[in-house]
């Protein structure tokens, strides 16, 4: 059984989810799934096979079902952060586990930095981390391209070159941005450009995300457990590097799991993975 509530906090009403009983039950903590420009839909899945576990997603603000009253669009980990403080402060059910996946690992390392009091064991999915990367100056030249097209043309071409990018197989180089744009068509999108230019994904309101500058060393000693996750088949794409560059920045190496970058999605998401085996993983990580 799921319930939905609403959080009512400076500049935004937070809409979370709640599967099972608060408190928990069975001496565990909630589980909080989080993730970014993901909403709690895209959780469902995964959290399907925690049915013996309380569950909670959200919509980060901005997001979804979560409506901003603060006039502003970026999207900020510090800000996303905050805002998990307070909602893990309101839920009243102490410590909670997190597995955040893409900016929502983001969102986590800085909740962790911030608040480790919150957090009993944080499983980070691809953290895509620009300043952890040797080539982070290119992965900043590369982000640029993407978001260059989308402002041309829109979401369909934006999204083609954003896939680009986050498929190429190793660190950024002329090769790279020699490499003609693809076609929205050999995706099956649209090329015609619908005239949005608000897309939390292609536009620059999230890239603080990518912009984040973890402190490792903050991170390094606190009592959190952190585990960086990296999915099998992402190896030498974009977000395994990030992850792999994140966990070398706090003396780990990544662990690895089933599937890509959305390896615990359902086939209702049109980029399915393997949520039971990608489940069976967190469980086992979680311990």
């Amino acid at each position: 059984m799921t319930e939905t509530f609403t959080l009512a906090l400076p500049g935004a009403d937070l809409v979370y989810d709640v599967r099972g009983p608060l408190p928990p039950a069975g001496g565990r903590p909630v589980l909080l799934m989080i993730g970014q420009p993901m909403t709690a839909d895209g959780f469902a899945a995964l959290a399907s096979h925690f049915d013996d576990r309380t569950v909670v997603t959200y919509d980060p603000r901005g997001l979804g079902r979560s409506v901003r009253t603060d006039g502003r669009r970026d999207n900020t980990p510090q800000q996303q952060a905050a805002d998990l403080h307070r909602l893990i402060e309101h839920l009243g059910a102490g410590p909670v586990e997190v597995f955040g996946s893409s900016g929502g690992a983001v969102t986590g390392l800085e909740l962790v930095a911030t608040h480790p009091e919150d957090v009993v064991t944080l499983v980070a999915h691809e953290p895509p981390i620009n300043a952890v990367l040797a080539d982070a100056d290119a992965a900043d030249r590369a982000r640029a391209r993407f978001n260059d097209a989308y402002e041309r043309g829109g979401a369909g071409a934006g999204m083609a070159a954003f896939i680009a990018m986050t498929s190429w197989q190793g660190e950024y180089t002329e090769a790279f941005f020699a490499m003609p744009l693809p076609d929205p068509a050999a995706f099956g999108m649209p090329a015609e450009d619908d005239g949005g230019r608000d897309d939390p994904l292609l536009s620059k309101h999230s890239w603080a995300i990518t912009d984040y500058r973890p402190d490792a060393e903050r991170l390094a000693s606190v009592p959190t457990r952190i585990v960086i996750a990296v999915g099998e088949e992402s190896a030498g794409t974009y977000t395994a590097r990030t992850a792999e560059g994140m966990a070398a920045a706090i003396g780990q190496k990544a662990t690895v799991f089933p599937s890509h970058h959305g390896g615990f999605l359902g086939g209702e998401h049109g980029y399915a993975g393997r949520p039971a085996e990608f489940a069976a993983r967190l469980r086992e990580v979680l311990g």
